[in-house]
């Protein structure tokens, strides 16, 4: 070891709070109202005032997502003539893990 080097010794897990590591850092939060698939000249086909069916109810929950992991499911709300999303339901991690699993 040269003398001038310095010395710096592994941070312990319990001297440090993990998550306020983490609580500055900015993450990728998506709502979904639902998904089609469609051919691609279907696709191509599109203009201005054309419906797309999504696989979705109109009644149904949307998916909230955090880095493309589902997190909640919630409904769509207006709030100042702009769209929010109350949370309905916070998933547990067997959820995450079954929906996973069948990807």
């Amino acid at each position: 070891m040269v003398d001038n080097e310095e010395v710096v010794e592994p941070v312990r897990p319990e001297t440090v709070d993990n998550l306020a590591v983490l609580r500055n850092v900015e993450m990728e939060l998506t709502v979904e109202l639902g998904r089609a698939k469609m051919p691609v000249k279907a696709l191509l086909n599109l203009t201005s005032g054309d419906v797309i069916e999504l696989d979705r109810a109109a009644n149904a929950p949307v998916d909230v997502l955090v880095n493309g992991t589902l997190v909640a499911h919630g409904e769509v709300v207006v709030v100042d003539d702009e769209f929010g999303v109350r949370i309905v339901e916070v998933v547990n991690s067997e959820e995450v893990d079954s929906l996973r699993a069948g990807r």
